[in-house]
């Protein structure tokens, strides 16, 4: 550790040690730190927190599975104001409180603020995207359209009939959204979005400059639906700065040790007494970097823990596919191809069939059942076979 991690981990030292005496009041906290064979009273600063072992995503569901619908984590005297659940499923509340999930520090980075329109395309159904973004607008006095995801030719027609300034969403989306705009046919000086914090996919280069030609501030930035924000860009390449109000770590995969000179798992500790997350694995990969501006910084996301990937900004576990699909009437075999046409996700399921099974109504059982439990759109085709060590899952997107 140097002295950029030090001066970083310091400012959280009487925060960890209030965060862990509030929080060992819930029995899943209490468990966790006896486990380890920690007194709340011995952690008092990040030394003392380490000792505390690294808590994955799967952990958390299956607390949540013993004890519905929080896994015993929010407080008695919470109230939550909203409730999401995402692909897991994970359920996650909304608290109390000015921009809960503080991407708003995202949005005024890019100069967002009172005089903007903004367009979020994020979706509003079940997952916490599309509240997360608007709650965020709110917070820099922003208006928002919520536009959701779909019905581009509809958002395009309100892009030049409203005053929008800024969009939020995939970078992808925003494509389509430019896309959309020009076929429809519409005044190209009505279109007036300027500024776009775009996340929940890679922005490369090739998309990045497709994209200014119409927007001309774009940055990145990076979040998880159980932790809100947990970095953004303030340039192309100079890293992600970490916001205010969270603690991040990088750690080693399998031990959860802190490192600070490669990759690891992105860990995150959020000081909220009502609902307290306290070393939880993203299950994404980064490493730090070094800021222009001498501070720590995230180099992005740089790859996954585990089989799951992430698809248009949602992830998709093998799990997940096997218990929607698996078993199914008429599916002998079947794998998830995902690929990247003209910097879109595409899902494709191909099935082999059992004999005898009717390829139509067995298509369209599956298409059905991705779409109604994955909530995922997809082609189904019926394929011949498929080689034994091809996966459940097969990626072959290129992010260039």
């Amino acid at each position: 550790m140097n002295s950029i991690h030090q001066t970083y981990l310091d400012q959280f030292a009487d925060r960890i040690e209030a965060l862990v005496s509030s929080a060992h009041r819930l029995d899943p906290i209490a468990r966790r730190l006896k486990d380890a064979g920690l007194r709340p009273e011995s952690v008092r600063d990040y030394a003392g927190l380490i000792a505390l072992p690294v808590q994955s995503k799967d952990e958390v569901r299956l607390a949540q599975l013993a004890d519905p619908p929080f896994g015993g984590l929010l407080s008695a005297e919470a109230r939550p104001r909203r409730i999401f659940q995402s692909p897991g499923p994970l359920y996650e509340p909304q608290l109390d409180g000015d921009d809960p999930w503080r991407w708003g520090q995202a949005l005024a980075a890019i100069g967002i603020g009172s005089r903007d329109v903004v367009m979020n395309c994020f979706g509003y159904h079940l997952s916490p995207a599309g509240v997360m973004f608007d709650e965020a607008c709110g917070s820099v006095g922003a208006g928002v359209v919520p536009g959701g995801i779909g019905s581009a030719e509809l958002q395009a027609r309100a892009v030049h009939d409203l005053p929008l300034t800024a969009y939020v969403g995939l970078p992808s989306y925003l494509k389509v959204l430019i896309d959309s705009f020009k076929s429809a046919d519409l005044d190209p000086q009505r279109w007036e979005i300027h500024r776009a914090v775009v996340s929940a996919e890679p922005l490369p280069d090739t998309l990045r400059e497709e994209l200014k030609a119409a927007v001309p501030h774009v940055i990145s930035a990076y979040g998880t639906a159980e932790a809100g924000l947990i970095g953004y860009e303030d340039a192309p390449g100079a890293g992600l700065i970490i916001p205010e109000g969270v603690l991040v770590e990088i750690c080693d995969p399998i031990s959860g040790e802190p490192v600070y000179d490669r990759e690891g798992q992105i860990v995150v500790t959020l000081f909220r007494q009502d609902y307290p997350m306290i070393r939880f694995g993203t299950g994404d990969i980064s490493a730090w970097v070094t800021g222009t501006d001498g501070t720590l910084r995230l180099a992005g996301v740089l790859g996954r823990v585990g089989d799951g990937i992430k698809v248009r900004g949602m992830f998709l576990q093998p799990d997940q596919a096997y218990r929607y699909i698996a078993g199914r009437p008429g599916v002998g075999q079947f794998r998830l191809v995902v690929d990247r046409v003209d910097h879109r996700d595409s899902l494709t399921v191909e099935v082999v069939l059992e004999d005898g099974a009717d390829e139509r109504t067995t298509l369209n059982d599956v298409r059905s059942r991705v779409r109604d439990g994955l909530r995922f759109a997809c082609d189904v085709v019926a394929v011949p076979s498929l080689a034994e060590s091809s996966g459940s899952i097969v990626d072959h997107r290129d992010w260039k």
